[in-house]
């Protein structure tokens, strides 16, 4: 999907992906005036230019906490936006923005912060259609073979979705959806908020995030969202950080520093935009 993190995680993958090894950053000590954050234009419920995005709320609570205006920097997040965002600078001028707000725990592209939240790719169906019953993947395994035979499942290509479709030899039931889309106004939410919504799918799976939310904006008909399990070698859970350039480790720790002060405010603003959390393994 277009990114978001949508990402190493498939889609959360995409949200992130990255160019080639970072130039080396010169550390940046001196007191933040603006707080400039690398966004996607388009890419709800992350980020959008109206500032409607979860990512956008956590933004605004950031600036408030460091006292200093917000500007963004937009650029569409699909291959090298870490490059054309948080790396992008002219001769003589200053990087654009210092900040993404979501990349994925373990993303080498940034130097990422302790991460913030955890979720996890969620099934999605609507109510009423047979598929009630169905309460986690193993349920979804466990269909009859018939009424699995008549499934259109959308999932983002490269996502863990497909590679699950793969495993349990479903890839006839699957329907692809490009994770990258060179259309500006595509948006990773369509495939719920418009296919599954009309009836061109039966179910989709999707980055949790994505999933809670258009779920949410769909109301007829009633859309139900089911966490899906990871299995050996395939999660579909991921934990989410905040990404600052290579070499800023006393930005990086200012980042930190608001994230620990705020970690109610901002599982708050998750819940608000029904963002499926789970709980991190390793208790962290």
């Amino acid at each position: 999907m277009r990114a978001r993190r949508l990402l190493a995680l498939g889609l959360a993958a995409l949200a992130c992906t990255g160019g080639a090894a970072w130039a080396q950053a010169v550390p940046d000590d001196s007191p933040r005036t603006v707080l400039k954050v690398c966004q996607d234009p388009n890419n709800l419920p992350f980020s959008n230019l109206k500032g409607e995005g979860y990512e956008n709320r956590i933004a605004e609570l950031f600036a408030r906490d460091l006292g200093v205006p917000l500007r963004y920097f937009s650029f569409p997040n699909r291959l090298a936006f870490i490059r054309n965002t948080l790396r992008y600078r002219l001769p003589g001028e200053d990087y654009r923005c210092d900040v993404v707000l979501g990349v994925p725990a373990e993303f080498d592209q940034v130097s990422a912060t302790k991460a913030y939240y955890r979720s996890t790719y969620a099934l999605v169906f609507p109510k009423g259609k047979g598929l009630d019953a169905v309460k986690n993947s193993d349920d979804l395994l466990a269909l009859p073979a018939e009424t699995q035979r008549k499934l259109r499942i959308g999932v983002f290509d490269r996502s863990p979705a497909a590679l699950w479709l793969v495993r349990h030899e479903l890839v006839d039931r699957g329907v692809p959806y490009p994770i990258m889309s060179p259309d500006p106004d595509q948006y990773p939410g369509q495939l719920i908020e418009r296919d599954l919504a009309q009836g061109k799918i039966d179910a989709a799976i999707v980055w949790g995030p994505i999933a809670g939310y258009f779920a949410t904006r769909v109301r007829s008909p009633e859309l139900m969202v089911v966490p899906m399990k990871s299995e050996p070698g395939l999660p579909f859970e991921f934990s989410m950080a905040m990404g600052v350039r290579h070499g800023e480790p006393k930005w990086k720790a200012v980042v930190e520093g608001f994230l620990a002060r705020n970690q109610a405010q901002i599982l708050a603003i998750l819940r608000e935009y029904a963002v499926p959390l789970v709980p991190d393994p390793a208790g962290k």
